[in-house]
């Protein structure tokens, strides 16, 4: 058995989640990427999945195994790439995950530039509205709107944005303009249930607080679903500017409580402690930190 391509196997199968896509990307059958893991099993004299019909998921001794696999996976490609370079280049494959909305106006539009510049690289990109378990998942950059809340990861602030109270003309033709946050109470306001606080909204003014807790007939978990449901006239919403800049410069919402300013919204790159010195890494928060720079979105907040 060749260790190293097995444990490079079980790495993938672990952030895969199965055998077939990983010999779909090795160009390998699913028995070969099955007897890959069962060799490496046996060598190491315990069991690194449990397996069912439906998924794999690791023992706790796997678990282990995985982190440092993957330690010595990425460090044995950056090693090689050195010797043949004379300097460590940014290559392999980039595993990325941001959410649906995030990743489509704001990543999506940069990347043809970042491939561009790193062209040996090859993007994995997880768009996804739900939690993305960044370590379990084997992602090398994550991209999360909001404070940060785990500890065990590293993260660099890349951006910041200010959230905005939009709604569609036709909306406030018939319900009336919003003049004071509590003029909430008596809308129908588009709830985003991933948002920590959810239907409290939070503003402030002349240092002063003002939250109020809002109410609606349309709640969701995408912040897709939010847009366009303001789009169509359903309700008033409040999410980060970058998700409504061009409806409101193309005059499909309206801007209100411009008086009323929410608290800036941080953006950080996360990664796995034992990827934050990865070139590809690196790379990658460097490019999207200076081109969020110049995006008035993404890199300011009203005072």
């Amino acid at each position: 058995m060749d260790r190293l391509t097995a444990m490079a196997a079980f790495v993938r199968c672990v952030e895969r989640g199965n055998f077939s896509s990983v010999a779909r990307e090795l160009r390998v059958t699913q028995p070969t990427v099955s007897k890959l893991i069962a060799s490496l099993e046996r060598h190491l004299g315990g069991r690194l999945f449990v397996r069912s019909t439906r998924h794999l998921s690791l023992t706790s001794e796997g678990r282990r195994f995985y982190d440092e696999c993957r330690t010595i996976v990425d460090a044995v490609e950056a090693a090689e790439t050195s010797f043949k370079t004379g300097r460590e280049e940014v290559t392999g494959v980039l595993h990325v995950a941001s959410s649906v909305s995030f990743g489509r106006t704001q990543l999506m539009p940069r990347m043809p530039a970042f491939m561009r510049r790193y062209p040996a690289l090859r993007i994995d990109l997880q768009l996804n509205d739900r939690f993305v378990n960044i370590v379990e998942e084997g992602v090398d950059v994550a991209f999360r709107i909001g404070e940060l809340r785990d500890s065990s990861l590293i993260g660099r602030r890349v951006g910041t944005t200010y959230r905005v109270t939009v709604g569609a003309p036709s909306y406030f033709r018939h319900h009336g303009v919003p003049k004071r946050p509590e003029d909430l109470k008596a809308h129908n306001c588009v709830v985003y249930t991933e948002l920590a606080s959810q239907d409290l909204w939070l503003y402030t003014r002349d240092g002063r607080a003002y939250p109020v807790r809002v109410a609606g007939s349309f709640h969701t978990n995408s912040a897709e679903a939010v847009r366009a449901a303001t789009v169509a006239g359903i309700g008033v919403a409040f999410a980060p500017v970058w998700l409504f800049g061009e409806d409101v410069r193309r005059k499909r919402l309206r801007e209100v409580l411009v008086d009323y300013v929410p608290r800036p919204v941080p953006i950080h790159a996360l990664s796995p402690a034992n990827r934050r010195n990865s070139a590809k890494v690196k790379a990658c928060v460097d490019f999207f930190q200076a081109e969020f720079a110049l995006d008035p979105f993404v890199s300011a907040f009203r005072d």
